[in-house]
């Protein structure tokens, strides 16, 4: 699952690859959320990336375009 946040003042977001479902991402912000502290969330190599929550712009949660070469037409 790719998980795309934006983060206030920061000119490029960050992009995470999981192996979470799209439901548990899910919980896992609004929990974050709800609590008022950071986001965690660890990706496939086992890297974790922490946001304060009050610096989230917002959260995408999708599928990753993995295997897409070449040029469409």
């Amino acid at each position: 699952m790719e998980v795309k946040i934006g983060v206030q003042n920061a000119a490029r977001e960050l992009h995470i690859d999981t192996d979470e479902t799209s439901d548990a991402i899910e919980k896992q912000v609004a929990e974050a959320l709800a609590a008022g502290g950071v986001l965690s969330l660890a990706d496939n190599r086992g890297r974790k990336v922490v946001v304060p929550v009050d610096k989230l712009a917002y959260v995408e949660i999708g599928h990753g375009t993995l295997g897409q070469v070449g040029f469409r037409s």
